[in-house]
This record gives C-alpha cells, structure tokens and sequence, in this order.
C-alpha cells in the first residue's frame, strides 16, 4: 500500500484543531504552540510536494459511498493548478499563528478555528471527487463564520450572518450545476453515477449538449462568481473584511476567495468549454466591470481595511479577465495572479490590523506622520503597497502585465481593440489611490486627532510574518518561473 502523503497532509491540521480546542483554561497559553506545530508541519509537507517531480503519483482514492448504482469517493491529487494554493494556504495559516501569537481572547478557540479552515481549503484544492469537493467547500464557511461572529469588530454579527448567507445560497446554486454535471455524464457515457472528476471528464469526452453547457456554465459560474467575488456579488466582502480579526481577514482575502477562481477553472473550463465559449463575453464584462468599479470605489473608503477589501475585488477581477480570454497565456497568469494576489494581500491586512490595534483606529483622516513612530511598519506598508500596484520586480508586476497582454492579443485582431484602455485605467486608479493613502497615512506631519504617545513598532512575531511574505514577493517578483513551471504544465494543451 502507497503511503498516504496526501490524506495525512489534509487530516494533520484537523488532528490539530482537535489538539486546540480542549486546550481551555490555563492550557490555552500552549494553544498557539500547538496550532504553530501542526501548521508547520503541515507547510513542511506541502513545501515538499514542490519538489516532487511527479505529482500524479501522490494521489490517493478511496471509494467512500456506493449504494444503489451511486459511487463517491474520497479521491484526492494535486496538480499544476491546485499545488500553488496547497502551499499557498499552508504558509498563510502558519503565518497568521506567528502573527497572532499574541491573541488573548480565547486563543485555544482562535486556533482551532484557523486549523479547521485550513482543512476545508487544502480539501477543496486537493479533491478529486465532486462530493467531497463540495463538503470541503461548505467546511470552510463554518469556521470562518464563527471567526468573524466571534472575534470581529463591532458589526461582526451582521458581517458574519450576510457573509454566510451569500456564499451560503451561492453554493447551492453550484450544488445544482454539480448534479447536473454527473448525472448527465453517466447518462451520455451509460456509466453507473460517479461523482469523481474523472467519470464527469469521461461525460464531456462524450459529448454534452450546448444547451446544456451553457445552463449548467451559468449555474456553476455563478456559485463561483460570488464567491471571488465578482461585481455585483462583491458586497459581502468589504463588510466580513471590515469587522473580521486580522488573521481571518488574511486568510478569506489570501486564499479563500480563491476558491471561487479555482472552481471556474476546475470545473467550468475543464468540463464545459462550449459554455465557456457562450459565456466569454458575459465573463469578459463581468472582469471588467470589477476591476474599474473595485479600484474606483477605493478612492472614496476612509477605512485602510475596507480599501484594501475593495482593492481584492478589482484584483479578483483581473484573475477572472485572464481566465475570460479562453488562451494558455492569460489561463497561466491568471493562476498567478490567484497566487500573487494571496501573498500580497496578506501583507495589506497585516498591516491594516497592525494599524488598528497599535493606533486605535485604521481611519485615514485621523492618520499621519506615522513613518516616523513606527519606520519598520511603515516600510512594510510601502512595500505591500507597491506590490499591489505593480511595481516592477514584484510578483504583482508579473501576473498584472501577463494577463494584460493575454487580453491585448485576444482583442488585437478584433475592433474591440479599445477596451485595452479599461485595463489601463484600473491600474491607474490602483496606483492612485494606494500612493495617496500611503501619503495620509505615513507622511506628513504626525496626527494629533488620535493619541500617538503608546505606538510601538513591530514586534518580533509581526515581522516573521511580514518579512517572510516580502520575502517570498519579492522573490517569485524576480523568479516567476518558480510558480509558472508549475502552473503551465497544467495549462499546456488546455485550449
């Protein structure tokens, strides 16, 4: 029997969260060495799949259901797409451990919640069956709902249920897509029902109707859309990143809302290309629309959190453009992007949370001169910052500039070659508006709107955190192909 690397990578971090959560009373002061260890090893396993030459040799399936002609397995693998988001959400969840090392309220609760995250999002990046895809997605809304309800700021009861529900009833708009989706394959192949990914790619290899496609493309593409989230399913986000504690917000922002950009490509492309041939434009408009309307809806937030909650919409927005051109090129960036956008998004929201609990207050009016007090923070600030806005040597420039050119050379030959100005301005109205909060906030004169005389600079757990993340920014900024070779055995051949 084949060792297991795979089940034992997903079921570590539940095995933690168990550990955590009876670690109560005077034992909850070891709760966040516990969920360190775990999340540790758990990274340590993942940072090891990026050195293993045949991924597809690590898959594992088990038939879990079978009854009355109905098959679904516990199947899991990882691949070009899915093994940059296995190590993604590993390193983030062990980060925001380090980072919160310090959390006083409940930390036994605060870990557990974080663990069991981590197994619901490496098991919606490692499935391989569309049943256990589908738990795992629900898996993760739990956790982080208690996340927000439990350690948010003070609307955290409302962002928690009107996060909840939106993804909630967007994921059984997609349930619906999934059934369809097997149920069909095992009609036009005369197989028995089987919910792995396979027997539902045997059903596209036989054939499914247009009409079909493009239903169940619109089911399935919606679930997915909202939670990107895509204009106009984003208003959930701005409000659960708003009243979530710091490490939820990293989490939600870096990997979670990666799922819904994982699913479209996972599902959608790969098993229903004529929906996504009919769909094409609608997706095109859709991107667009994100990235103008989340960039130019930052300008106007006083809040540095929710800016950066509405930077992630034009950013997702972006993902769903590279997706939307149907080529290799912009397919390879937009998974990227999806990784990019992960890493420096963390960075924003630590540094949003480091703003509110050593300030007082994260709004950008009451704030100024704060280079001075704090220089480290400052300089963190900057440079995450200027990986979101693009600035070459980032990570940021590389995936933006891909995806932008996979759009010009999809519209070049057409007349549509005017829309090009739309992804211009989006990257415009970032740097806009990331340079002019960067200047209120750390520039200036130092404020005397708030008290200023308790501010410290980072701690030490604060900059392991940050300056691993800028770290590894600067170096997929410089090395792309560390990710990409990853990434385009994955795309190569796909259209």
């Amino acid at each position: 029997m084949e060792f297991p690397f795979l089940m034992i990578l997903l079921l570590l971090p539940l095995v933690g969260a168990l550990v955590t959560l009876f670690m109560g009373g005077q034992r909850s002061k070891y709760a966040v060495y516990t969920a360190g260890a775990f999340s540790g090893i758990t990274l340590l396993m993942s940072i090891y799949l990026l050195f293993v030459s045949d991924l597809g040799s690590f898959s594992t399936s088990y038939v879990w259901i079978e009854a009355a002609g109905l098959t679904m397995n516990f199947a899991l693998g990882v691949d070009g797409l899915s093994i940059l988001m296995v190590f993604l959400t590993s390193l983030l969840v062990f980060l925001v451990v380090v980072f919160s090392s310090s959390e006083k309220d409940r930390p036994n609760y605060f870990h557990t919640l974080l663990l069991i995250m981590e197994v619901g999002l490496l098991g919606v990046y490692m499935s391989q069956d569309y049943f256990l895809f589908y738990i795992m997605w629900e898996l993760t809304l739990i956790p982080m709902y208690f996340m927000i309800s439990w350690y948010g700021g003070p609307r955290r009861h409302y962002a928690a249920i009107k996060f909840f529900i939106y993804t909630h009833v967007a994921s059984l708009i997609m349930l619906i897509g999934i059934f369809a989706l097997v149920f069909q394959s095992a009609v036009v192949t005369g197989n028995p029902v089987n919910f792995s990914f396979a027997a539902v790619l045997a059903g596209t290899a036989a054939g499914f109707g247009t009409t079909f496609q493009t239903l169940v493309f619109g089911l399935l593409f919606f679930g997915f859309a909202v939670k990107m989230p895509i204009v106009p399913f984003h208003t959930w986000l701005p409000d659960a990143h708003v009243e979530a504690p710091t490490g939820g917000s990293v989490i939600l922002a870096g990997v979670m809302l990666k799922m819904g950009a994982y699913g479209i490509i996972r599902v959608c492309l790969t098993t229903l290309p004529e929906g996504a041939q009919t769909w094409q434009w609608v997706m095109i408009g859709l991107a667009l629309l994100s990235m103008i309307y989340g960039a130019y809806a930052c300008i106007a937030q006083k809040d540095l959190k929710k800016m950066v909650a509405f930077s992630s919409i034009s950013h997702m927005g972006m993902v769903l453009l590279g997706i939307a051109v149907l080529s290799e090129v912009g397919l390879e960036f937009a998974i990227f992007q999806m990784f990019a956008h992960g890493l420096i998004t963390a960075v924003l929201f630590m540094v949003c949370g480091m703003t509110g609990h050593n300030v007082g207050t994260r709004e950008i009016p009451l704030l100024g001169g704060l280079a001075g007090k704090m220089p480290i923070y400052a300089a963190f600030m900057m440079f995450g910052f200027m990986a979101s806005l693009g600035l070459p040597g980032l990570v940021g420039f590389v995936a933006e500039f891909g995806i932008l050119y996979s759009f010009w050379d999809f519209i070049a030959e057409t007349q549509y070659m005017w829309m090009i100005v739309f992804g211009m301005l989006s990257m415009m109205l970032t740097a806009g508006f990331y340079l002019w909060a960067m200047q209120r906030t750390l520039f200036g004169k130092l404020t005397d709107k708030v008290d200023t005389s308790h501010l410290h600079d980072v701690r030490l757990s604060e900059g392991i955190a940050l300056g691993t993340l800028c770290a590894l920014i600067a170096l997929f900024g410089i090395m792309p192909s560390l990710a990409t070779d990853f990434i385009t055995v994955f795309t190569g051949g796909f259209f």
